[in-house]
């Protein structure tokens, strides 16, 4: 792994857990890890309730777009974090491929998606106790 990780979070859509996800790690992390998020069927647009939910954390992802998940995406990170997308991530050796089940926010109304938000806020800051320790940025 290089000095700065890289993370890859990847779920079919890239318009939910996936946008959440990155949308922490940048939050708590800052220039410390390098971020990626990408879907295996990107939408057409991220989820209005996940980004209520972020927004409610101070996060705002209302800019972000689905993006498609490509080869080169997942053979630049050091992590893979997929949540939902089954076999369909390309896999590499020497990558780390960690699996997060998560609840799909899709079609959700904003409390359903809250839960996933926190859920995800919890990993995301297990991941940067590992990957990146130290002192966490603008904590909410």
């Amino acid at each position: 792994m290089a000095d700065k990780p890289s993370v890859l979070f990847v779920c079919v859509h890239n318009a939910g857990r996936s946008q959440m996800a990155a949308a922490w790690l940048t939050h708590l992390a800052g220039d410390r890890v390098e971020v990626r998020s990408a879907g295996t069927a990107p939408g057409a647009r991220i989820d209005p309730a996940a980004v209520e939910a972020m927004a409610e954390a101070g996060i705002d992802i209302s800019r972000q777009a689905p993006k498609a998940l490509s080869v080169d995406a997942v053979r630049e990170s050091d992590v893979c974090v997929t949540m939902g997308c089954g076999d369909t991530c390309p896999v590499f050796p020497g990558k780390r491929y960690l699996d997060w089940k998560l609840d799909d926010p899709s079609g959700r109304d904003i409390e359903a998606v809250r839960p996933i938000r926190d859920e995800i806020r919890t990993l995301v800051e297990a991941l940067i106790a590992e990957l990146a320790p130290g002192r966490a940025e603008a904590a909410t």
